[in-house]
Formats: C-alpha cells, structure tokens, sequence
C-alpha cells in the first residue's frame, strides 16, 4: 500500500513484478488513477480514494510554491493529506485483510503498520526515502534544510517522522469503532516499530545514499526498485526527432506543478538553445510546452538572456519537441543531460541511463536528492525551480555537457548500479515469514 504522486507509486509497480516472478500473488494497493501503471506486470490493484494530481494542481496545492520554507511545506502537505488518509482507510483495511502480508509505502507506513497489527498479519515498510533520523544528515523531506550538526540533525529527522504521524492520527482512530480494530495511538505504535525493529526496505542503492551508521537494526537499504513500463517503445514522433539530429537533452518536472508554466517553459527553451542543444520537453503535470506558441514567450527572456551573456542566432522550432508519459527507461540513455525535478524514482531513472543531469528540485525531498547528484559527480549544480532562468539552467546545461568528467562519473555509477538487484532482497524477507 502507497499514497501521493505518480513518484511515490511508480518505483512499487517494478517491486511488484518482480515478487510475481518470484511466485507471490501481489496487489498493489493506491490511488485509482495509477492503475494503468500496472498493465502487464501481473500485479493486481486495489484502487484508493484520492486524485493526487487534482490535489496538486488546485488552489491549495498550488499554494505549497508560496512556503519558503521546508518545514512550512511540510505542514501544507500534512494539512491536505489528513482528509484524502481517512477516505483511504476503510479500502486498506478491506485489503489487508485479504492479505497475507501487508507491505506499506513510507507514505502510509504509520496507519499500514496499524492496520497489520490490528488483524494480526506480519508487515515491512517500504520506503524510497531515508526517513529514519540520523546523525549524518538533516531530514531529506525538510526541503533544503541545512545539517543542524550530528544532535540537531537526529532530533529533526525524529521531528519529521513524529509530524508524518498526524496526518494519519485521525484515520487511526476509525480503526477500533468502525472496522473492530484494537485502538491504537500513532506515537506509541511508532515507539512499538523502533523497539521491534520493524523491517523497513529502502529502494535506493547504498552507491547513492550509503547507510547511516547510527541507524538500528532492520533498517535495510536494497537497491533500486525500477518502475515497470507498461510502454516499450517510444512514440513515432519522438522517434523521428531522436533520429533526426544529435542527442538532446530532456526536461521534464515529473509530478511536480510549476507557478507559472508558460514563464517556466520559456525559460527552458531559452537556456536549451543557448547551451546548443536541442530539446525534448515533457509536460508532466507542470503542463510544461515548447509549442510555437509557447516558444513565443521566449521573447519575454531574449533581454536577459542577452544581459547575463548568452548570444546566438534564432533557431527554427524543430529543434524542440514537447511529449506526454514517456518510459524512461527508453529515452533518457538516448540523451545528452537529463534536466528532472530530482523525484526519488526519476533520480534512480537518470542514473540508470549513465548520462549526466541538472537536477531542479521543487519541494520536499527533491532538494536532498540533488544535493546527492552533485556530491556523486553526475550533476554540475542543482538548479532550484525558484531560481530556475534561461542563464541559471543554460550556464548548468553547457557545463554538463562540455566536461566529459560528469558523463564518465554518471556511465560508472550506471555500471554499479546495473550489478544491484534490489527485489530479491525483499523476496527473500518474505520467504522467511512462511
């Protein structure tokens, strides 16, 4: 069981295929507009209440862009998810119950934990980000948030894991009236977690993010879970640009929003064709275009684009393309850089491809998984969506693609991480619960 946007979704589609070749009957228990992602892999759904794109894209969600800060978003993001955790807990509790094991997504780990404990079945989490806290780094959901030091940066990532509980502390207190559950409080069923060592499998690779060694027992980093692509091949269109000149770079902001679309996508045009490159842009539910109308905005960034030094002869538009749902899998080895909002699953994406990035985090934990890129070598800087301008993102982009060093050090870590299996692990811990 998962809950958020297609990020928090997507990475559980691939872990699901996997356990179904390994002989386990899985449902994947979400969001009922998800379900497509899941075609062909032999995982059933169970679909959930809850339109996370509509909820990011209305007036409330929209308003997370106007918190500066990480902790300001955070509660934003708590206050919208209350409502949308206790229309989701009947449908979890119904799935649970036909389960045999229950495995809950880092979102929802709190309430999945109560639930399985109050039917009595064993459970793991399943988490895409570090979410326990540590000395060795701040809170990754804490956008940007610099290290407190070794005591502050372990009592904030307590902090943060204590504030996930509340959204759900209200949909757990259903569970004793309504589904004949034992009562439960959140805080106490966390504290109860720590002491048992509860399993939790995280879906990233130790070569990106090595484990914390203040962490307890039980806490697991396995390597990534790839999503499952229900399309193989990529669209004609898009196929005859590929082939029709060098390899471009690609930007998309996956299922992040942007302020101001049109402002955004012009700024991107912008700062591609000052950096020589040519463009396949993904809508994404930024509605990010580089249309002929949209590229006309470009107009608006021709002054500062020529103020902060970039020049340049006008280019005819077939040197941009805008696309839908693409597979990564499928598009990114084919490019130059990969421009992403540094989502947890798009981050494993551009890695797995070998090909060098500029990451553009927008909130939570996309600022942590930037700063990764950069640390690793395979990003030159990381390029904030508020400061995102055609000279910020075309000064990034020129140095991505003109220093061999950032497609050495990406092609290696690709080569790592092609050696990883990160399902049989989870496979294997549920052999052991037989």
């Amino acid at each position: 069981m998962t809950a958020g946007s297609r990020g928090d979704v997507a990475p559980f589609t691939g872990l699901g295929a996997g356990l179904v070749r390994a002989g386990y009957e899985v449902t994947l228990a979400t969001h009922g507009p998800f379900a497509p992602l899941v075609a062909g892999s032999g995982v059933r759904f169970a679909a959930l209440p809850g339109d996370p794109r509509a909820v990011m894209q209305s007036l409330e969600g929209r308003g997370l862009h106007e918190s500066r800060s990480g902790a300001g978003k955070l509660l934003k993001a708590a206050a919208l998810a209350r409502d949308v955790a206790t229309e989701m807990t009947p449908l979890l509790v119904d799935a649970a119950r036909d389960a045999d094991v229950v495995l809950a997504g880092g979102a929802v780990a709190p309430l999945g934990y109560a639930i399985a404990e109050g039917l009595s079945r064993p459970s793991m989490g399943l988490f895409l980000q570090p979410l326990h806290g540590t000395r060795e780094f701040p809170p990754p959901m804490l956008a940007g948030h610099r290290s407190l030091g070794p005591v502050g940066n372990r009592w904030s990532g307590n902090a943060v894991a204590a504030a996930i509980d509340t959204v759900f502390a209200r949909a757990a207190r259903t569970l004793a009236p309504e589904f004949g559950l034992p009562s439960t409080r959140l805080a106490a069923a966390r504290r109860a977690r720590e002491r048992q060592r509860w399993p939790v499998w995280h879906g990233f690779s130790e070569r990106v993010v090595p484990r914390p060694r203040d962490w307890r027992p039980g806490l697991n980093i396995c390597g990534y879970w790839w999503t499952h692509d229900t399309i193989r091949q990529l669209p004609p269109e898009l196929e005859d640009f590929l082939q029709a000149g060098p390899p471009p770079a690609y930007v998309g902001l996956g299922s992040a929003t942007a302020p101001d679309p049109r402002r955004t996508s012009a700024h991107i045009v912008a700062a591609l064709r000052a950096a020589g490159l040519r463009g396949v842009i993904q809508r994404g539910w930024a509605g990010l275009d580089a249309t002929k109308e949209d590229v006309a905005q470009e107009d608006a960034t021709k002054k500062d684009v020529a103020q902060e030094g970039f020049a340049g002869e006008d280019v005819v538009a077939e040197d941009m393309i805008t696309v839908g749902d693409v597979p990564h899998s499928a598009l990114f080895p084919r490019t130059a850089v990969v421009v992403h909002h540094a989502g947890a699953g798009t981050t494993g994406s551009a890695l797995r491809a070998g090909v060098p990035c500029v990451p553009v985090p927008v909130q939570f934990d996309a600022f942590f998984w930037a700063s990764r890129l950069v640390g690793l070598g395979t990003a030159p800087a990381s390029v904030p969506l508020r400061h995102l301008t055609a000279a910020t993102l075309g000064d990034a982009l020129r140095r991505a693609t003109t220093d061999p060093a950032y497609r050495a050090r990406a092609r290696h870590i690709a080569d790592q991480l092609a050696r990883e299996d990160g399902v049989a692990p989870v496979a294997s811990a549920l052999e052991r619960m037989r």
